[in-house]
């Protein structure tokens, strides 16, 4: 048995009105697919093929594991269990952090409103009313009605799904931002908190020295009263002693104002929040180095630059669509009567479908005008990409540089502390047996305190670029949907 056309083709036997609408709809549901937008990908940028200050052996890297770094938790590579505790509480409390997590909750709520427009909406709309003479009841009448409808605009140009890749391109920003406020947050802990760390290292080397220097008063007041120095020594030892616990004043605000920081920090008030003195674990991690072309996909702020260019990109087939006309489809299904029970009878129903279309005639180039200024705004958004690229080349070149340089640095600061407490020894040991003057002592003493601390602040600088260095390589975030050139999937 041969098929009816009514068989293959349910809307063929279809009334002529309603079959246009149909055939309608079929070719907007063809056409919809179209888009206007030139195809995005990735700006390219300048990408050196190795970095200039990374430390390397005949050409070579030495391997490091970068398991921690990788899953994101860097700060666990200092070994400091503090550490690693108020980092989880400010990825909880902090509220910067907060407010990118809010800021990205709302973009991914566009993306749902956006997409939801490619969809048709339907409509329920009831009403009942009751009418009479006020003079009496018995010319009282009601009237009931309920209608169903519908409507569509078809994206015939894509304008609706350029919008929604705009949308979902804002979206992957926003979770790149957040990334960026947590490493943001989380760097300023770490540096603060190790800050505050070697701080204490300082005050115990100032509180050991001023132990020094209080004997060493006592022994000069001693030989003055025995008559064998003079009282400019007295004198001279009073001021050392004098200065080094103004110092230590002056260290114990520093510790107080980084403990506030840290407090903010991790969403504390400063007044209920207090961190006890501990050893402080001067570990500089070796921070594992990628290929710069992967510090693209590594750095929050240079992925949400990309999708940006990527929204930008959208925005131009938003704007070119306005050339083309407009189509809108409607349906609906009705009934009016006097009694609620006839609602619902089919011969009370009124159907009706509708198409419309609208086209821009003449509008003295405000369209033109409209693509210009998407197609500015996408230049723009790639001169800020490649920008933002060459920024974080710079920043991890400089923090290499420091890297290395504070290694050399800190090993003769080492050598120089070593020396300064021999020679403070020997000039204490000399000056008991009466063969130099209270001044070399003074002048010995200051130079090994003075040593010791420089020592611990190119420590401190050693872990604070480490931190620098950590946060410029991304902090071990990847963006998901760079892995393949930047291109962004339409919803």
């Amino acid at each position: 048995m041969i098929a009816s056309p009514s068989h293959l083709f349910p809307f063929a036997a279809a009334p002529q009105p309603r079959r246009r609408a149909l055939l309608a709809l079929a070719a907007a549901t063809v056409l919809s697919g179209c888009a206007l937008s030139p195809p995005h990908a990735a700006p390219e940028s300048a990408q050196p093929s190795a970095w200039k200050e990374a430390p390397a052996v005949d050409g070579w890297m030495p391997a490091v594991p970068g398991d921690t770094l990788a899953a994101g938790e860097w700060w666990k590579r200092f070994g400091d269990p503090v550490l690693d505790e108020l980092a989880g509480r400010v990825q909880v409390s902090n509220q910067n952090i907060a407010a990118a997590v809010a800021s990205y909750n709302q973009a991914q709520a566009l993306v749902r409103e956006q997409r939801a427009q490619l969809f048709p909406t339907v409509s329920l709309d009831g009403s009942g009313r009751r009418s009479g003479n006020v003079r009496g009841a018995s010319n009282a009448a009601s009237s009931y009605s309920a209608t169903l409808g519908a409507d569509w605009s078809v994206d015939l140009w894509g304008r609706l799904r350029e919008a929604g890749t705009s949308a979902q391109a804002g979206a992957q920003a926003s979770e790149a931002d957040l990334a960026a406020a947590r490493l943001s947050a989380i760097g300023d802990l770490a540096t603060n908190y190790l800050t505050l760390r070697e701080t204490d290292a300082e005050i115990a080397l100032l509180a050991q020295s001023i132990e020094g220097y209080e004997r060493a008063l006592t022994i000069t007041r001693n030989r003055y009263e025995a008559g064998i120095a003079g009282q400019t020594d007295v004198l001279q030892a009073r001021t050392q002693l004098l200065s080094a616990q103004a110092e230590l004043v002056g260290l114990q605000r520093n510790r107080a104002v980084l403990e506030h920081a840290v407090a903010v920090l991790v969403g504390a008030a400063p007044a209920d929040f207090k961190l006890a003195v501990a050893p402080w674990r001067p570990v500089v991690p070796t921070v594992p180095l990628s290929v710069p072309s992967q510090l693209l996909q590594r750095r929050p702020d240079i992925a949400a630059a990309e999708r940006d260019v990527a929204s930008a990109n959208a925005q131009i087939g938003i704007a070119r669509a306005a050339y083309f006309p407009t189509l809108n489809l409607s349906a609906s299904v009705g009934s009016s009567t006097s009694r609620v029970g006839d609602l619902f009878n089919a011969s009370n129903m009124l159907w009706a479908l509708g198409l419309s279309a609208a086209q821009t005639l003449f509008d003295a180039g405000a369209t033109g005008a409209r693509v210009d200024s998407a197609r500015a705004a996408h230049e723009a958004a790639v001169a800020r990409y490649r920008q933002g690229v060459l920024t974080a080349f710079q920043n991890v070149e400089d923090q290499l540089s420091a890297a290395a340089a504070l290694a050399e640095q800190a090993g003769l600061r080492r050598e120089a502390s070593e020396a300064a407490d021999r020679t403070e020894q020997q000039q204490l040991n000399r000056y008991r047996a009466a063969q130099v003057s209270y001044t070399e002592v003074v002048s010995a003493q200051a130079s090994a305190l003075s040593a010791r601390r420089a020592l611990a602040q190119v420590q401190l600088s050693r872990q604070t670029v480490a931190v620098g260095l950590i946060q410029a390589m991304g902090g071990g975030w990847e963006a998901p949907w760079l892995g393949s050139g930047g291109g962004t999937s339409r919803p």
